[in-house]
């Protein structure tokens, strides 16, 4: 490897919009995140699951099938 081409390595704070934060290892100082998994969704449980148009029910109700 060639020297001094590469940036360096340090710890970098990482801050959320919703007020989490933490450090990591980056080449930068300081990274700011619109979303992380302390707020997102998906991880926190309250992610809304869409039936559109009850396309399943409209598909059992077609070929005559029950529910399980």
């Amino acid at each position: 490897m060639k020297a001094n081409i590469h940036p360096a390595f340090q710890d970098a704070k990482v801050t959320c919009v919703c007020g989490s934060s933490t450090i990591i290892g980056s080449t930068k100082k300081e990274l700011r995140l619109d979303i992380c998994s302390t707020c997102h969704p998906f991880y926190t449980g309250t992610q809304r699951t869409i039936d559109t148009g009850g396309r399943a029910d409209k598909f059992r109700k077609k070929y005559g099938l029950k529910r399980q």
